[in-house]
């Protein structure tokens, strides 16, 4: 026998969107997730665009889903940890809308292995402008003028290959 799925939490979601999955954490803060974005179930509820996540991690032996909000280079990034209770769907639809969100991310080798990735990124469903950003691997420094003209090559080759001007 399957056992049951949670009734569907009381969020309250953006105008237009549609709860797809859904789970509870172990401090009883629900979260849910649409086509659009990752809802968490505080007070009030927050919302994350799928694009503005920049990495969630399922670790299987604790059963902690780390989410990793984007941000600047240098700036402490917005982190979120939930202990979860079966969370097959939930954990289903945030990889596949965080990896949808993707739509360019290239390494340029800037100091022997070292570099920038440039990343672009924009809602799952299509509509929207592409974001861009710069994740700089550690020891490169951004204000280096060398490495700030190379990061501007890198990302007008970037833009060009997915038809931006």
């Amino acid at each position: 026998m399957r056992p049951r799925r949670p009734a569907r939490p009381d969020i309250e979601v953006a105008r237009g969107e549609r709860m797809l999955a859904w789970c509870e954490s172990v401090d009883d803060v629900v979260l849910a997730g649409t086509r659009a974005a990752f809802y968490l179930g505080t007070t009030p509820v927050t919302r994350i665009a799928w694009e503005q996540i920049e990495s969630a991690d399922w670790d299987n032996d604790t059963n902690v889903l780390r989410v990793v909000l984007v941000g600047s280079w240098g700036s402490q990034r917005p982190t979120y940890s939930f202990g979860l209770t079966e969370p097959a769907r939930l954990l289903e639809l945030v990889r596949e809308r965080v990896t949808a969100s993707v739509v360019l991310q290239r390494h340029v080798p800037l100091e022997g292995r070292r570099g920038v990735r440039v990343i672009g990124r924009k809602p799952p469903q299509g509509a929207g402008e592409i974001e861009w950003f710069f994740d700089y691997d550690q020891g490169v420094d951004p204000e280096d003028p060398v490495v700030r003209e190379a990061s501007a090559t890198a990302l007008a080759e970037a833009r060009a290959d997915v038809g931006e001007s």
